[in-house]
């Protein structure tokens, strides 16, 4: 009998990734199945809800607005900083990206978006915010986790 995908068991599957214009964004194409411990939120909450209840063979085409992906843009997170804070950076440029720590300590990943004299825009929401996501899926196993699985909250 085959397993219905629930918390707890380990789910390895194919996908491809596109934009609402249907530009890939990513795949496991040519690849290893992605594998992910179901209900760890080692996935974007809208596919794992949608994969919840399906079966090793299942297909399936899953549309996830921002709120079930990887959020909305928050404008807060876009900021216009002095080049000076990119301390032993020679060039900053549009498109880079780097690492900051916050007070608390936790790192940020930022991503340049203009540069203007001293002034440079930072932009410190997931590439993917305020993306419609499309998702084509194949199963390939639904497996029961290992001890070692469950306790560090991800597949292996």
């Amino acid at each position: 009998m085959s397993l219905l995908i629930g918390d707890n068991l380990v789910v390895s599957m194919h996908y491809k990734l596109t934009d609402s214009d249907g530009n890939v964004i990513d795949s496991s194409e040519g690849a290893e199945p992605l594998a992910y411990l179901h209900g760890a939120g080692n996935i974007i909450p809208g596919l794992e809800k949608a994969l919840a209840g399906k079966v090793e063979g299942d297909s399936l085409q899953v549309q996830i607005e921002p709120e079930e992906g990887y959020g909305e843009v928050m404008q807060e997170l876009i900021q216009t900083v002095d080049k000076g804070m990119f301390q032993g950076v020679e060039t900053i440029e549009p498109g880079m990206g780097f690492e900051s720590q916050g007070p608390d300590g936790s790192v940020h990943h930022i991503v340049v978006k203009e540069v203007e004299g001293d002034q440079v825009t930072i932009d410190g929401n997931h590439p993917l915010a305020g993306v419609q996501l499309h998702f084509d899926v194949e199963i390939i196993g639904v497996r029961v986790p290992s001890d070692e699985e469950v306790s560090h909250g991800h597949a292996h």
